[in-house]
């Protein structure tokens, strides 16, 4: 059995943001609640060792939250895994808090760095701050300020990528996407990754299903946007279950989904670490769990 990635689920169900496409909504809480939840550090270091055996080469730091609302389990978790000395460490953000207290978070993404943390992927919907805000931060005037965000990353040595989950309205032509690799390419992003919005067979929250249905990318945008990266692109490598990585005009660009489970595969896209110790491999089906 391979696996690709290992997920690790650091702080709660808190978030700083507003996205109506919220996975965490749509999908079971599996024991992750708003208060910093305890950590079974003797797990962690089973399903490290699983990992670890299993061929994976990434980890990355996710939540059902914002991971970076809780720096100091953080921290913790990457003393921990500096034991099993993965390649390539990376941590799933929307960025927000890290703008909001410069000074604070430098800090964090110094130390961070320092114990191996090599990426952050930034969570995005599009370049125009005024698209992320209706987005992310609904309920503010303004959105943070993203190029200035990649920069100060870049400045700790860190790489960055931008995910990008592409919905109607937004991220949803090749024209929007021509004008979002462009953006990635003035500011140096060393990772673009773009996805089409989705949610799980069953939503668990019906406006956030309900947003998610109305926008969708409908058949013949998504052929757009590929047939675009198939045309102007370089096909550089197809990972497990199909996402494809491509070269266009030298930015780095994957085509990906929200697949988690391959029935009829033997390989795994990724596990999945909770703090309450249980190890499990899709986020919506309980039924998924190794430990």
């Amino acid at each position: 059995m391979r696996i690709q990635t290992f997920s690790i689920l650091t702080g709660s169900e808190a978030c700083n943001a507003r996205c109506p496409f919220c996975i965490s909504k749509m999908t079971p809480p599996q024991g992750i609640e708003l208060k910093e939840p305890e950590v079974n550090w003797r797990n962690f270091r089973v399903a490290c060792q699983l990992a670890m055996r299993c061929g994976v080469t990434t980890a990355m730091f996710t939540g059902k939250g914002e991971p970076t609302l809780f720096p100091a389990q953080i921290t913790k978790f990457l003393r921990v895994l500096k034991e099993f000395q993965f390649p390539i460490i990376e941590l799933q953000s929307n960025g927000i808090v890290i703008m909001e207290k410069p000074d604070l978070y430098s800090e964090h993404l110094r130390t961070w760095y320092d114990l191996g943390i090599t990426t952050i992927a930034l969570s995005i919907v599009h370049y125009l701050p005024e698209k992320n805000r209706i987005v992310y931060s609904p309920h503010r005037d303004t959105y943070i300020d993203l190029p200035a965000l990649i920069q100060m990353l870049h400045e700790q040595k860190l790489s960055v990528r931008l995910a990008s989950v592409m919905a109607n309205g937004f991220m949803d032509s090749r024209q929007s996407l021509q004008d979002l690799i462009a953006f990635a390419k003035e500011n140096q992003v060393e990772q673009l990754t773009i996805r089409p919005v989705n949610q799980p067979t069953r939503s668990r929250d019906d406006e956030a299903g309900d947003w998610t249905a109305q926008h969708h990318l409908k058949p013949d945008q998504l052929s757009d946007i590929r047939d675009y990266l198939e045309s102007s692109g370089k096909l550089l490598m197809t990972l497990i279950h199909g996402a494809q990585v491509f070269d266009v005009d030298g930015q780095n660009v994957c085509l990906t989904d929200s697949l988690t489970i391959e029935s009829k595969a033997d390989d795994l896209r990724q596990l999945i670490f909770f703090p309450d110790g249980h190890l499990r491999y899709d986020w919506q089906y309980p039924g998924a769990i190794l430990l």
